[in-house]
C-alpha cells in the first residue's frame, strides 16, 4: 500500500521538493548529488569481515587476492555500499531507506580514496546505482496533481 501510493502523480512534487528537519530547507532536482569521501583501511575491512560473516580472504589476505588476479585485498562492496543510507541519513534524519540498486564496476582497494558516486581516487568509476528512501519531513498536502 505504502509503495503503491508513491508511485502516484504525487511523487513528480517529491523529487522536486525536500526539507531537512535538521538544516534550511533544500530543493532536490533530479540529478543532484549528495557527497560523501571515504577511505576504508585494513582495520575497517577486517571488523567488517567479523560483523558480516564474511570471510573470504580476498578481503584479508594480500596473497590471496593476487593469487585470484587483484592488486591487493578487497574492500567488500557492501562495505562500500553501506556509505549511500549513511548520506541519506546525514541529509535526512529519520529516513526510511527504502531500497538500492547497485553495480560493482571495479574492485576497491584498501586505501583507495572515492567518493560515494564511487569514483575510485576521483577519476574511475567503481560503483552505480540508485537509492529510494522516503524522507519524513516532505511537506506535499497542498499539493493537487
Amino acid at each position: 500500500m505504502l509503495f503503491r501510493s508513491l508511485h502516484s502523480n504525487k511523487i513528480q512534487y517529491l523529487r522536486q521538493r525536500c526539507f531537512s528537519s535538521a538544516t534550511a530547507p533544500h530543493v532536490l532536482k533530479l540529478g543532484d548529488v549528495l557527497k560523501k569521501t571515504r577511505i576504508f583501511t585494513e582495520e575497517d575491512v577486517l571488523e567488517y569481515s567479523k560483523v558480516s560473516h564474511d570471510s573470504n580472504p580476498v578481503h584479508t589476505d594480500s596473497a590471496a587476492a593476487r593469487s585470484v588476479g587483484f592488486e591487493g585485498p578487497l574492500v567488500h562492496g557492501m562495505l562500500v555500499a553501506s556509505l549511500f543510507p549513511h548520506i541519506i541519513s546525514a541529509h535526512f534524519p529519520a529516513a526510511v531507506y527504502v531500497s538500492q540498486t547497485l553495480n560493482f564496476k571495479l574492485p576497491v582497494y584498501i586505501g583507495d580514496q572515492f567518493k560515494t558516486r564511487c569514483f575510485k581516487n576521483g577519476e574511475t568509476l567503481v560503483i552505480d546505482g540508485e537509492a529510494l528512501a522516503l524522507l519524513p519531513t516532505l511537506d506535499y498536502r497542498a499539493v493537487e496533481v
